[in-house]
């Protein structure tokens, strides 16, 4: 798989290997190992799985405390994907980054804890998988209004549809409880995030099934 830190560091885009034929196609979504190698050292605890129609957008959603770290893909039809850096003292505080993440491209990405997390749905349904390194805790579920402008975040719909409770989410200057950067051991704490890979890496390939 091919493995790739995006403007913000510590969020990932993963391609996995896809192994396909005339019968159709196979390819790893997890593997513990192999995403060690990749920075993702974390345990799984709790599976998600969504399915949304056109226009709807969720988030921007993070925990706080038992913040969960996010490994997300879309199984079917295609999500705008968004992560937002809500850590404060982070050198990217208030930054984000949005890639698409579809059934076609099969790309993941890893949303790192400390980070608010979002989609919006481009295709009439989207089925949203996501793998969490924390239980969900309702305490401490907390959030971040999508249109926050001093975030600007280039959503691909002007109105999306709401749940009631993400339409009334604050905006981050007025989030009354946000998780705390904390530097990587042994750096100065100014560029790296919470992980500290390279940018790029390639992991061996994965076992072709037959």
């Amino acid at each position: 798989m091919k493995v790739t830190e995006t403007s913000l560091p510590g969020v990932l885009l993963i391609e996995p290997k896809v192994f396909g034929d005339a019968r159709g196609f196979f390819l790893e979504t997890f593997q513990a190992t192999r995403y060690a190698e990749a920075g993702i050292r974390l345990p799984f605890v709790q599976d998600n799985l969504s399915r949304s129609t056109k226009g709807t957008l969720r988030g921007l959603h993070f925990q706080e405390p038992h913040a969960q770290g996010k490994l997300v893909q879309v199984l079917a039809g295609a999500v705008w994907d968004v992560a937002v850096d809500v850590r404060r003292g982070s050198p990217h505080f208030g930054k984000w980054v949005g890639v698409e993440l579809s059934a076609d491209n099969r790309h993941q990405l890893w949303v790192p804890p400390g980070f608010a997390h979002g989609f919006c749905v481009l295709t009439e349904t989207a089925d949203f998988l996501y793998k969490c390194t924390e239980f969900y805790a309702p305490q401490a579920d907390r959030g971040v209004l999508w249109n926050d402008p001093d975030l600007a975040i280039a959503w691909p719909v002007a109105e999306p549809l709401l749940s009631p409770k993400d339409a009334q989410l604050p905006r981050l200057k007025d989030a009354p409880l946000l998780p705390t950067y904390a530097p990587p051991a042994g750096t100065s704490g100014d560029a790296r995030g919470a992980l500290g890979h390279p940018p790029v890496r390639s992991v061996p390939p994965a076992h072709e099934p037959t």
